[in-house]
């Protein structure tokens, strides 16, 4: 037996080495060396083998593979991975089967590791602490910290879901009598039956909608128009300022206005520069008494100061020496201009019917026909003198009232009045001294023809058609006589 172990010896150690002597032993070899040792029961025993042989899974030698033929281990290997993997997924199905008969809704950490440590509970609710962890040493204070951590979480939620409910449950119960007092405001109305508001009595807020557009300055446009409202009553002239002219007549005064209208036109100006520059010639004459030669002159000059005023870019003086036919030279017009701004104090804070138009505009969604007829009936008030002791708010809402009233626009309700500030009441007077001037022949040429073009939608034809028809309606005798006695001493 010694032998034998020296050659198993020498050929283990060369085992892997594909150029040394073999290590398998032949039948005559075996014999030779197993001589000397007794044969049991007659019998001869197995070879010899590498220390390399492997055996099955159920205890049955298989063979070994050959040099560089890989298959039979990479087969034998495979089929042992497929067994294991087999036996795995059995386990986890078993595994899930168990724990959904336990009742446990969702996995989490605690039973995952619950399950790989086999430790199986079917009727727990609650998640278990995690399992402690092998060769940490700080890992067993952290687990327990976890572990607390997380059981004072559940206790502070338990401890603050119950009075989160009674605050909702106070939060009905304090919202249940308003309903009830709704309920029963309902029904006393219902009983006392309260007229209910009409539509025309609500009024609409419109600058809400202009509040992102600073142009309209929708904040202060309530307070800027009541500012205007007290300066049309400073600025307003001396209605009878032509009893102490002894040169001039109101006649001379309505065809200085038309021709200063044809100026307008011919240079177009802003609508603002005429109403200013009428202001201004009143404004005057209400304070300096002028002779009949040097009107004009005031006139040319109270147009050049509104140009300056109101227009980006004003006509030159000399622009209005030659529409004057060049009666004055460029001299006397700026004297002129000087004298009246030191007699007006310079104060050219007019506060001009063209704003108030515009806002009453606002309230009749700003229809063209609409704005274009109020303009026509809105210089009426610069030609007839009549209007000398009205304020120029009221002119403007007047004017517009009987736009609508040609048009048929509908009544004048109270999102109309409050924008306007007036009530149909209240501008009853001017509006039929309005009427009373389209129903009299056309006495001012260029004032007429202005607006009978199709860019004013020929406006003064319109409403003089208008006035034939029911001028009757809303004309008193009491309004035309004086006028008519007036016209005749002219």
């Amino acid at each position: 037996m010694p032998p034998a172990r020296n050659l198993r010896t020498r050929g283990a150690m060369n085992e892997n080495d594909e150029n040394g002597p073999s290590t398998r032993l032949t039948r005559a070899k075996a014999a030779a060396l197993t001589t000397d040792a007794p044969a049991a029961n007659g019998a001869l025993k197995k070879p010899l083998q590498t220390k390399k042989a492997a055996t099955g899974t159920t205890g049955t030698q298989r063979k070994r593979a050959a040099l560089g033929d890989k298959s039979n281990v990479g087969n034998v290997d495979n089929g042992e991975t497929k067994d294991a993997k087999k036996a795995t997924s059995k386990i986890g199905l078993t595994s899930k089967a168990t724990s959904q008969s336990g009742g446990v809704q969702k996995l989490s950490r605690s039973n995952l590791s619950r399950t790989a440590n086999g430790a199986k509970e079917n009727n727990v609710k609650k998640p278990a602490p995690e399992a402690k962890r092998p060769g940490s040493g700080s890992g067993m204070g952290s687990a327990m910290k976890r572990t607390s951590s997380q059981k004072s979480l559940q206790e502070k939620t338990q401890q603050e879901e119950p009075p989160r409910k009674k605050v909702d449950v106070e939060k009905v119960v304090e919202k249940q009598p308003e309903v009830v007092s709704e309920k029963e405001n309902v029904k006393s109305r219902t009983q006392t039956k309260e007229p209910e508001r009409a539509p025309q009595d609500f009024v609409a807020d419109l600058d809400t909608e202009d509040l992102d557009d600073p142009l309209m300055a929708a904040e202060y446009v309530v307070e800027i128009f009541d500012y205007l409202r007290e300066l049309e009553m400073e600025t307003l002239p001396n209605p009878d300022y032509i009893d102490h002219q002894p040169d001039l007549e109101w006649k001379m005064r309505g065809i200085l206005v038309d021709w200063l209208i044809e100026v307008h036109t011919r240079f177009r100006l802003l609508p603002e520069t005429l109403f200013l520059a009428v202001n201004i010639i009143d404004r005057f004459l209400s304070a300096e008494v002028v002779a009949l030669d040097r009107l004009q002159l005031v006139g040319v000059a109270a147009m050049f100061i509104a140009s300056k005023y109101e227009e980006v870019l004003s006509p030159h003086v000399a622009n209005f020496s030659h529409v004057a036919d060049e009666t004055f030279t460029d001299k006397e017009i700026l004297d002129a201009e000087r004298h009246i701004l030191a007699t007006l104090e310079y104060n050219m804070s007019y506060p001009n019917p063209m704003n108030f138009l515009r806002r009453i505009s606002k309230a009749d969604n700003y229809d063209i026909q609409t704005r274009t007829l109020g303009k026509y009936l809105m210089e009426i008030s610069l030609l007839d003198h009549r209007f000398l002791g009205y304020p120029q708010s009221q002119v403007g809402a007047a004017s517009m009232y009987l736009a609508r009233l040609i048009l048929d626009r509908g009544p004048w309700d109270a999102t109309l009045a409050h924008y306007a500030g007036y009530s149909e009441e209240e501008i009853d007077e001017v509006f039929r001294l309005m009427v009373d001037y389209l129903h009299r022949p056309v006495c001012h040429e260029a004032f007429f023809k202005k607006y009978a073009s199709k860019k004013f939608l020929k406006a003064s034809i319109m409403t003089r058609q208008w006035a034939k028809k029911y001028h009757h309606l809303y004309i008193e005798s009491s309004i035309t006589e004086p006028y008519t006695s007036i016209r005749d001493s002219e």
